[in-house]
């Protein structure tokens, strides 16, 4: 089964991180007029008619150059622009989630260069200054590092592991077996989703879901085995997901995070999805593919 989360990944390109530091093959590969920019102002990207609006090299506006990288013979490049380019020129400029549409539909291809161009953008615009001694940082190897002006110090990018977790209990494929779906208190009504966290410094993967489990449903986990992941650079995160297996079932929700969690069968989650009383994480979300995972097919109906 190709489960929804792995649309997004499906076509990876060459990131050619051996040619960064090259400044005579960065030059050839700029000039060469296959190549082509997705022109970023700040954070956000302005569709075109709902689709990513690439333009040859020599039609970028000056700005930080970012190597991409190469699929099927292209190369793909990023500029990164100042955010007063946005409010100059007309038309809806949007950060990453709100492309997301986009690149679940058509342009479903270009999501990993969009993500790897829009995760940097975000690292340049937080990464302003040396954290050793305050100096201005420069950027470096097509993109990808920052170095200091004044101490010589190198930055690089930074990408914060976050655990996501679909937790159930009940013997394994019957009808009394139930999964745990919380949700959080600036949802719409009806939306509940997986429950995730961030992990901390010293953590594992593994403890980091009972950790958050605990802390956000006061549910009790033991055995925990992973799923998959989605690279979700909004800002810098990697998704890790895991399955685990309940030891309690009395929720007690933090009120802060979570403001209400619920066990439910498999027919109550179809039965409330078919209602639009339930309303599931969206489509290329690893969150619901762990959800259809678990369910063991589609469900009607997503965010």
């Amino acid at each position: 089964m190709t489960y929804p989360h792995q649309m997004l990944s499906a076509e990876p390109h060459d990131r050619l991180g051996e040619h960064r530091n090259d400044q005579g093959w960065l030059d050839t590969r700029w000039a060469d007029p296959t190549s082509r920019v997705l022109v970023v102002s700040g954070t956000r990207v302005r569709p075109v008619e709902g689709a990513l609006p690439w333009v040859a090299t020599d039609e970028a506006p000056d700005g930080v150059r970012v190597l991409l990288g190469e699929r099927d013979g292209t190369t793909s490049w990023a500029v990164i622009v100042g955010p007063e380019a946005a409010a100059s020129q007309e038309g809806e400029w949007y950060p990453l989630r709100g492309l997301l549409p986009a690149l679940a539909g058509g342009t479903r291809a270009d999501a990993p260069l969009v993500f790897h161009a829009l995760g940097l953008a975000e690292w340049h615009w937080a990464t302003r200054h040396c954290p050793r001694c305050g100096g201005a940082l420069a950027s470096r190897a097509a993109g990808h590092e920052l170095r200091c002006t004044e101490c010589g110090k190198t930055q690089f990018p930074r990408t914060d592991p976050a655990v996501i977790m679909l937790i159930s209990t009940g013997e394994p494929g019957t009808d009394e077996e139930r999964c745990l779906l919380g949700r959080s208190p600036q949802w719409p009504p009806g939306r509940f989703s997986t429950l995730a966290g961030f992990c901390e410094p010293g953590e594992s993967l593994e403890d980091a879901v009972r950790r958050e489990v605990a802390e956000e449903a006061g549910i009790v986990v033991g055995e925990v085995a992973y799923f998959g992941n989605q690279p979700w650079p909004l800002p810098q995160s990697l998704m890790l997901g895991f399955l685990g297996r309940a030891l309690s079932t009395d929720i007690q929700v933090d009120a802060r995070e979570i403001e209400d969690a619920r066990w439910f069968t498999r027919a109550e989650m179809r039965d409330q999805a078919e209602a639009d009383t339930l309303v599931l994480p969206g489509g290329i979300s690893i969150s619901r593919s762990l959800i259809e995972h678990w369910y063991g097919g589609e469900l009607p109906g997503q965010w």
